[in-house]
């Protein structure tokens, strides 16, 4: 018997040690190209029109790679109830991917998953306080 019980023992656990892996050469080395282009962050419009338009939206969130910048005006003039509720439905998932949302002008939302965050000024803040 060459190798012990625990050297068995731990080859199994913990796979073959550095020198027989260097002594494999059947191994082929991939590039990591696929994944660059993935991991990048993507500013997105979108166009809401109708509560249905939140899912690719939504979708695009939750992969974690973009930040979307929604153009609410034609729901806005449409139907504000159904605008509510898109917005809403917005809410809930960035508050689950952990991002955030704010208004950005009258007619565009933006959204970021949890990586990036929103610039708020101080005079927004102040605004906002008067407002309350």
């Amino acid at each position: 018997m060459s190798k012990g019980f625990f050297s068995q023992l731990r080859e199994k656990i913990a796979g073959p040690s550095y020198d027989e892996e260097a002594a494999d050469d059947s191994f082929v080395e991939v590039g990591n190209q696929a994944e660059e282009g993935k991991n990048k962050v993507t500013v997105r419009p979108f166009l809401l029109e109708d509560f249905e338009d939140v899912k690719p939206i939504l979708d695009s969130l939750r992969e974690g790679y973009t930040i979307a910048l929604v153009n609410i005006r034609p729901l806005k003039d449409k139907d504000i109830v159904e605008l509510k509720r898109a917005i809403n439905k917005l809410k809930k998932t960035t508050d689950a991917v952990e991002g955030e949302i704010a208004g950005f002008g009258e007619d565009y939302i933006v959204v970021c998953p949890s990586f990036a965050s929103i610039y708020r000024s101080k005079q927004v803040s102040e605004v906002k306080e008067t407002a309350e």
